[in-house]
């Protein structure tokens, strides 16, 4: 078995991982890089599918998000807008589709109303919230202990309004039914975009894209660090004490100072630890999970929406794909749309065959954008439920009372060990943005650390 030694090994080679890496180079620290996977990107993968282009993964950047918009620029990145031309769609409890411009829903007044007071309630305790340590906040116990949905059915019987206000965090976000998450967890998701209205606010949120897609990110930072990235490398066992860490693959060996796991923390249990980690740990990760999303790709020979003056943004809470997107690529004469099915929707259409499943999907597409969009020439789904390495999408949460507990104990290191991923940011919470402030944080908490030990010099 081949043996290496570095100062750092950073297990996962996601936009975290990659980050950090980077920034310990820098610093002028040795570092291998392990990824499970044959590629590197972890949630990020941008792939060519019958011809299209197209993101699997995340893809899109917000006004909000220094910390990648720094990283595309200093990489020599170019991004564009997301088309957004002409009028949305919203199905309402009629089933009809109703067109409509500007963020608030074509709902009664009196529904209207309601969201509006509603939203105005949730951008205050936002306001309050630090995403970096919610469960500070003198209520938190208390807003970790009700779920989102029932939160908001006591503050009205509009039950439109509360299916409209839900889905924000739930189906599109934290991507779990509303029932199965706090309050306190909804008020993070808000808080990591800086506000409830920003969170709701699609042309916020979903902004701008990167030309030839965002994995690009991570490829362009793993190139960089050259041999030191090794994919196709499972770590199977991880042996630590206060005087480094000695990690085993199926054939490799890496004894390093540091470790850093920067993957979902779901997976840790992949990882045979010796001694095993605290009893802290493993009653967090057992409060910690995933959600569940397919993302479905639909591409045609134009994008026949635009025709019709739609922009190609769609929403309903009623609908299986909640919520849909004008996705086409940069320069590309083909039209593609994006939509979401999550949480229990998604658990029901994995019972149906492939052929069913794509029929009722476009079915649902059908009813924001016509007919037209039940032909495609080209169709694809993001399963990461059934990613091996990633088991989910997009990012782990807390289960009902989990924040507050164990919150806290996210970022704490453990002897030499480290943990950074988007799972765990405050800003960025669950995306790539976040996942590039870890990368950021504990390569400058690791710095500090050698510099506190007097640390001799690198090695590896």
């Amino acid at each position: 078995m081949a043996e290496i030694t570095r100062d750092v090994l950073i297990v996962g080679a996601g936009a975290a991982g990659l980050t950090a890496a980077n920034d310990l180079r820098k610093a002028g620290l040795s570092v291998a890089v392990l990824e499970a996977r044959d590629r590197v990107g972890g949630r990020l993968w941008t792939d060519v599918i019958d011809g299209a282009m197209l993101e699997i993964g995340g893809q899109w950047v917000s006004p909000d998000q220094d910390a990648l918009k720094d990283a595309i620029e200093e990489l020599g990145l170019e991004t564009y807008s997301r088309y957004r031309e002409g009028d949305s769609v919203y199905v309402g409890p009629d089933g009809q589709a109703h067109r409509f411009t500007g963020e608030m829903f074509p709902v009664s007044p009196e529904t209207e109303a309601v969201i509006a007071r509603i939203t105005g309630i949730l951008d205050a305790l936002v306001a309050e919230i630090d995403p970096d340590k919610p469960w500070e906040h003198p209520n938190a116990a208390e807003w970790d202990s009700i779920s989102w949905d029932a939160w908001l059915r006591s503050q009205t019987d509009d039950d439109e309004a509360v299916r409209n206000l839900a889905f924000a965090t739930g189906s599109a976000m934290l991507t779990k039914p509303t029932h199965s998450f706090s309050l306190l967890q909804s008020l993070l998701m808000a808080a990591s975009a800086g506000s409830y209205s920003n969170l709701v606010d699609a042309d916020f949120i979903l902004d701008k894209r990167v030309v030839g897609g965002l994995q690009q990110v991570p490829l362009r930072l793993a190139e960089r660090l050259g041999e030191d990235v090794l994919l196709n490398q499972p770590v199977r066992s991880l042996e630590w004490s206060d005087d480094g860490i000695v990690a085993t693959t199926d054939d490799l060996t890496v004894r390093a100072r540091y470790a850093i796991l920067a993957h979902a923390p779901i997976l840790y249990n992949r990882i045979s630890f010796v001694p095993p980690l605290p009893r802290r740990q493993h009653q967090l990760h057992q409060h910690l999970s995933m959600g569940f999303v397919i993302k479905v790709h639909a591409v045609y020979d134009r994008p026949f929406w635009r025709e019709q003056g739609l922009s190609g943004t769609a929403f309903s809470p009623y609908e299986l794909s909640h919520e849909a997107y004008d996705n086409t690529n940069h320069g590309d004469e083909r039209g593609t749309l994006v939509g979401f099915v999550s949480d229990a929707n998604a658990d029901g259409v994995f019972e149906l065959s492939a052929e069913e499943r794509k029929e009722r999907i476009l079915e649902s597409l059908s009813h924001y954008y016509g007919p037209e969009a039940k032909n495609p020439v080209v169709y694809y789904e993001s399963d990461w439920g059934s990613e091996e390495w990633t088991r989910g999408a997009y990012a782990a949460s807390f289960d009902l009372g989990g924040l507050h507990r164990y919150g806290a104990d996210l970022r704490t290191p453990v002897g030499p060990i480290h943990f950074a991923c988007s799972d765990m940011a405050g800003a960025g919470y669950q995306h790539v943005d976040g996942a590039i402030r870890m990368g950021h944080l504990v390569a400058a908490n690791i710095v500090d650390a050698r510099r506190e030990a007097g640390a001799p010099e690198s090695i590896g």
